[in-house]
This record gives structure tokens, sequence and C-alpha cells, in this order.
């Protein structure tokens, strides 16, 4: 018997990488469907990336109140995992010396950027800025690193006007309103179309073909509606403007197809990549949100826990990791990866509800990766984990 246990053990140690991650997705149905149960969510879906190429792409559950199944080719909102495909794309045009990432954006626009008036109802208000100098300090970097020092979006300010609460560049505060300034400088200063620009560098490239910056007619053959916390029913919003901050309609196959040409280095120079996805500036607060909590003393932060560029990077047991999420009222998305054997997991949820889940069933993929579900989700992501 203890000859039988010792083969059998070395059987396993010796089966193919493939043939052990087959066992760990097998596993992966019965914890997926038992998290619904628990949490209610109603649709998930979820696409596992191994040495750079899709091996296991599934969904279950609902797309709509009627009770149409979601498939991998639903339409689905991408929420803030935009913010990283628009990261992807800036990259792209620093290759190509269309931008600097370290200039100043001012050197991009014809005039000063508060003088820029009625624009608000594409961008943001810029009118807060007036009279603080300090938005000549931002550049694409800063910007892209959550690092410009505004609130999430403007109109979250009392008066709903974007104003600078810390000096550029000095600390993490996420902003989508940063990411759309960014796209105002490219479209306004140097004359991009974006939408244009991301399907034509990334989503025809890559096989996209259900994915959009704005609606698409045809998505509503195969879309789905979203759940919120509460369980009332959210129509998909069909979204007119193209927003870097967060307007991307996707399918879960679609962005399994980005994540895995991104793990090979597609579409990326290997120096432009590694800018994306290095430790550039550290993390210093306990938790994403709120925005302008205190900063921890340096003993109590998150060890390896840093601004990429358009990711947030981390380092665990398996070494250098990154991830970005998505997040809306009936939203939950999220994209891990670790680059040791360029793995990834992708999550799309059409049910916020879901969100719970994600520790626990990226955990049961690739294993403990080390990344920061508690300053994501906050403490409760650890304790149910």
């Amino acid at each position: 018997m203890r000859v039988l246990a010792a083969l059998l053990a070395s059987a396993l140690l010796l089966a193919p990488a493939a043939s052990r991650a087959q066992v760990k997705l097998d596993t992966l149905d019965e914890q997926v469907r038992a998290g619904m149960a628990e949490t209610g969510a109603k649709g998930l879906a979820l696409a596992v990336i191994d040495r750079g190429k899709i091996v296991s792409v599934r969904t279950w559950g609902a797309r709509n109140a009627k009770g149409d199944p979601l498939t991998p080719d639903t339409v689905m909102y991408g929420a803030s995992l935009t913010k990283a495909v628009f990261a992807f794309t800036v990259l792209q045009l620093a290759a190509e010396k269309h931008i600097d990432l370290d200039t100043s954006i001012a050197t991009y626009l014809k005039k000063p950027l508060p003088d820029y008036t009625g624009v608000e109802g594409r961008y943001a208000d810029w009118s807060g800025l007036a009279g603080d100098e300090r938005w000549r300090k931002l550049t694409p970097r800063i910007l892209l690193q959550h690092a410009g020092g505004f609130a999430n979006f403007g109109f979250l300010e009392p008066d709903r006007k974007l104003r600078i609460h810390f000096d550029p560049g000095t600390r993490y505060a996420y902003s989508g309103d940063g990411m759309i300034l960014l796209q105002f400088v490219l479209e306004r200063g140097l004359g991009f179309d974006l939408g244009k620009e991301m399907q034509a560098r990334v989503f025809t490239p890559f096989g996209m073909t259900h994915t959009s910056m704005t609606w698409r007619p045809d998505f509503a053959a195969n879309l789905a509606d979203g759940w919120k916390l509460d369980g009332s029913g959210e129509p998909h919003d069909e979204r007119s403007k193209v927003r870097a901050a967060g307007s991307m309609d996707t399918t879960i196959t679609d962005f399994a197809r980005f994540a895995a040409a991104f793990m090979r280095g597609q579409g990326l120079s290997k120096a432009m990549r590694a800018e994306m996805v290095r430790p550039q500036l550290p993390i210093t607060t306990a938790t994403q949100f709120p925005t302008f909590q205190p900063e921890l003393p340096v003993a109590a932060r998150i060890q390896d826990l840093s601004a990429g560029l358009g990711v947030v990077t981390f380092r665990g047991p398996q070494g250098p990791g990154f991830y970005k999420g998505g997040h809306n009222d009936s939203t939950g998305n999220t994209w891990v990866c670790v680059e040791r054997g360029k793995r990834c997991v992708v999550i799309l949820s059409n049910d916020v509800r879901a969100e719970p889940l994600f520790p626990r069933l990226i955990r049961a993929v690739l294993g403990e990766t080390g990344a920061p579900w508690a300053w994501e989700y906050g403490p409760q992501a650890v304790a149910g984990r």
C-alpha cells in the first residue's frame, strides 16, 4: 500500500500542469454554485489564463430577470476594467512618441486647463482648478497612477467642480476624473478620438468582436442587465459617450483575449509592458475607499502594494502580480494576474453581490497570490475568505 501511495503521489507531482489545472477547474464549478447560492448572486463569468493562453471560459446563472442564460458571449459592463485598457492604449501612444509620460499636460493644451469651459457634459468641469497652478504638474504618468490629487469624480465635490487636494504625484487617491483628464488631453490637445484608437489598437487586433467604448445596437441580442445589493434589477446602460474611466462594454471571452495577449506581451514593447506593471508609487492607505482617508504610518502600510499605470501591483508568495477591479451599483469585476507562469483569472459579474466570492474563487484557481483583498473590498473580504 505504501508503494502504491508513493506511486500515486509521484504521478500527481509529475502530471502535466494542464491536468492539475483541470482538477482545480472541475472543483471550481461546485464552489461557484455554492457561493452564488450563499450570496444570492444571479450571474457570474470567469476566465482562466495560463502561460498566456486562455484555458477556460465559464459562465453561470442569468443575464436578465427573464432568466436568459449568461453565456461567454453575453455583453457585460466592463466598468473600471476600462482604465487598464485605456492605460494600455496610452502606453502605445507613448511608445510612438505622440505623448511623453513625464511631460506636463500643459504642453499638449492650447490654453490653460481651467479656461476650457462648456466641456463638462463629456469630461469634467475644470474651472475649479482656476488659481491653482499645480495642475501644470500633472503628467500622463501621474494621472495613470491615480496621483493627481483629485476626488474620484468632480461631481462628488460640494460645488461639483474638480479640485486638487494634495500635490500631484505625492500619493495615491483613486480618481476616475484623472483618467478622463488624460482622455481630454489626448482628444482636445492631440486630436485623437479615443474610441477609435482603442478599437483600432486593442479591440480589433485582439479579436474582441463584442467590445466597444460606446453602445452598439447588436449588443441587445445577448446583453446582461444587473442586480444591486438589495436584489433589485438595473437595466444595462446604453452609454453614448466614450469615457476612459469606465464606458467599455465587453464579454468574458473578449476580455480574456485581452488579458491573455497582455500576458504574452502582445501590443506593447517589452519595456512599455514592464512600465505598466512596475511598482511606481507606494500605496499608503488601509483601504482604497474613501479616497482621501489618512495615510498610514510607514510600519502599518501594506507591504509591496503600489500603483502601476492603470493597475495596482503587489508581491505575494508567487512573486510579483497586478490586478484591476471594476464596480458600480450592479457590477463586480476583477482581473488578477501573477507574472510567474503568465497566469490570470478574470471575473465579470452582473450582480454586485458576487464580489465577496472573488477572493476565494481566485485563490481556488491561482493559489495564494497576495492580492490586496482587504484593501480593495475592506476587512470583511479577508474575514470571508
